[in-house]
């Protein structure tokens, strides 16, 4: 699985990228996680509001910080 999380770098990117990695590691998730900081890059997702949580190349969250159960959830249906 590969997991990006979209974001300049504001305190609710980095909440959603910790929020994230604790969720992979506390359920075993065999997932590569990148930070995606670069503006340009983040437009291509069709992305105008961050942080935005992208899980294989699919957009499935954005404007928000999810909690970490709906994260769970979203990363293991």
């Amino acid at each position: 699985m590969n997991i990006k999380i979209l974001g300049p770098g504001c305190p609710k990117c980095k909440t959603l990228d910790k929020i994230t990695r604790e969720v992979v590691e506390k359920n075993g998730i065999n997932a590569t996680i990148t930070k995606v900081e670069d503006i340009m890059e983040i437009m291509k997702y069709g992305v105008m509001s961050t942080p935005a949580l992208v899980v294989d190349d699919k957009v499935v969250v954005k404007g928000r910080v999810p909690s970490a159960e709906e994260i769970r959830q979203l990363l293991t249906q």
